[in-house]
């Protein structure tokens, strides 16, 4: 029996496991940074199978890091577990997790043969608050030749182009009064409209690859009061970080445009670290799609332009790095809609955990038994 044979007889006996994790972090989402039932749901899992864990890695309370094995090549794989506001794992970051402790659990035994050692990792933070990036500036992949992941979406996608994206929180602070009594007032929800006036004839001027996008969370209480002050969330984004930060600036000084106009006061802060743009390893993407095809999954070729952004995209910038998309039926809903958050713990959710942990051992399994892959990724610096 094969080493590939092997891992797949052993998703038989621990599959049940993989989407009681999976359903269980599904039914109880936690924002950025709070993940504490998820984080230790998935330490505890690997513990128990052996796995050195080491909780709140990088000074984070919900990262992780648990490593099995001793052999010089060594693997990565990422799990995420935050949720969405209000429409809960509509990412299927359940999904994203359970497919990496599972395939964890699938390399452990393999381990010693193979000559690698397993590290997965818990990582927090990905839709706002980058937790990669900072484990990534911590050190935590110092070690990694190698890094995996899978992201549930509509359909099988083997390198997603992925754009890079900087966070802008904006906080404008007036003078309230009763509406009918506004002399003297200082009205802060008029400071984000003057704002997004100045973005909307900003973007002309503009690469065509830069989006600028956000909301505005609260500019008011009642019709009747001046609101004092004014609060909301936007990012801007491009296909590379350089982009990024030569548009940022434009785009607040829209925003300090707002502040000028009405005599605010403005608060700007960058809430998460900026995300770089993806470069997947072309080597290992077309491994994994390889093997994922062998379990009878199709892919689709997509022409269209960059979209999303990720903090895996910072990691590929440093070691070799896959995230793929993985298919799910999902009726025409798609990521972040609330009509897709049921889908990531159905039966086409859970197949995706189980074909995803699967494909990325198979593809671990390759990066240790090809001579010449194995000595590239060893070479990295």
């Amino acid at each position: 029996m094969t080493t590939k044979e092997r891992a797949a007889k052993h998703l038989d006996t621990i599959s049940d496991a993989a989407l009681a994790l999976s359903h269980q972090i599904h039914e109880d989402p936690e924002l950025a940074f709070a993940e504490h039932n998820a984080s230790a749901a998935v330490a505890d899992m690997l513990e128990g199978a052996g796995f050195s864990v080491e909780r709140g890695v990088a000074g984070l309370p919900t990262a992780l890091s648990a490593t099995y094995g001793t052999g010089e090549l060594v693997i990565g794989l990422f799990a995420e577990y935050d949720a969405l506001p209000d429409i809960g794992h509509a990412c299927g970051h359940n999904i994203i997790a359970s497919a990496a402790v599972t395939a964890g659990l699938l390399l452990a035994p393999l381990a010693d043969e193979l000559g690698i050692t397993v590290a997965v990792f818990g990582t927090p933070a990905e839709e706002g608050g980058g937790g990669k990036v900072v484990m990534l500036d911590e050190g935590i992949f110092d070690s990694l030749h190698c890094a995996m992941m899978v992201h549930p979406g509509a359909g099988d996608l083997r390198s997603p182009n992925m754009l890079a994206i900087s966070h802008l929180d904006v906080q404008y602070t007036g003078v309230s009064s009763h509406a009918s009594f506004a002399v003297g007032a200082v009205n802060a929800a008029d400071a984000f409209t003057v704002a997004q006036v100045g973005i909307g004839l900003l973007r002309q001027h503009l690469p065509k690859d830069v989006q600028v996008h956000g909301y505005v969370s609260n500019a008011g209480i009642a019709p009747n009061v001046i609101p004092g002050s004014s609060h909301g969330e936007y990012a801007v984004r491009a296909e590379t970080l350089d982009g990024v930060i030569a548009a940022k600036p434009k785009v607040e000084q829209c925003f300090t445009a707002g502040a000028i106009a009405t005599g605010c006061d403005i608060a700007m802060t960058s809430p998460s670290p900026a995300y770089a743009e993806s470069r997947w390893d072309a080597q290992l993407s077309v491994l994994y799609q390889e093997n994922v095809e062998a379990l009878g999954r199709t892919f689709f070729e997509y022409g269209g332009p960059a979209a999303g952004s990720t903090d895996m995209g910072n990691v590929s910038h440093r070691i070799p790095t896959i995230h793929p998309i993985i298919g799910i039926e999902c009726n025409g809903a798609g990521n972040h809609q609330a009509e897709f958050t049921p889908y990531c713990r159905s039966e086409t959710g859970d197949k995706a955990v189980l074909d995803g942990a699967l494909g990325m051992a198979w593809t671990a399994i390759d990066c240790a038994s090809d001579s010449d892959l194995r000595a590239r990724l060893l070479r990295r610096p």
